[in-house]
């Protein structure tokens, strides 16, 4: 439960800022993270995030609908000086009342493991608490779920299942 009291204590920016292995004194060129909620993205340079990845390639059409549609975007940056780089996203859908499932959560790998991710998911789950949602879900890959159970995520207490319906 500290991490969810932490998460309405904490600056997500500030978390960020913390998250810099650079040296301690401040010069020009030493890189600040960023958040963004703007939805209007490179198409092309969140594929290159996600294709660093290894996700598979996504319909840019298909990407753009989704963004569209999501009740939340954010996106992370790494600014030094001018230049700006995505170095983060993630995106979540909702019924604007009490339900919200987090999507497409993506940290570079150059930033993996430095408190980027950790740092994204405090700024999004405190984005939809300001918007009074209250139940906060997502789907993980069997090799991240012990990232979101140290976030204060639990497994289904009642272990349901979730199911899911394909196209042949």
């Amino acid at each position: 439960m500290g991490f969810w009291k932490s998460l309405f204590s904490t600056d997500a920016v500030a978390t960020a800022s913390r998250v810099q292995s650079g040296a301690s004194s401040a010069i020009a060129t030493e890189p600040r993270v960023a958040f963004s909620t703007e939805r209007d993205l490179d198409l092309y340079e969140l594929e290159e995030l996600c294709d660093a990845v290894g996700w598979s390639r996504r319909p840019l059409r298909k990407v753009r609908k989704a963004l569209q549609h999501s009740f939340l975007v954010v996106s992370m940056w790494e600014e030094r000086g001018a230049k700006r780089r995505l170095v983060g996203f993630a995106r979540a859908t909702s019924d604007c009342a009490f339900n919200a499932t987090i999507w497409d959560v993506v940290i570079h790998p150059s930033y993996q493991s430095r408190g980027y991710g950790k740092a994204l998911m405090k700024y999004i789950i405190k984005k939809l608490r300001s918007e009074d949602i209250s139940n906060i879900t997502l789907f993980a890959d069997p090799h991240v779920v012990d990232f979101y159970r140290r976030l204060g995520f639990i497994l289904d207490p009642e272990g349901i299942k979730g199911m899911f319906w394909y196209p042949d």
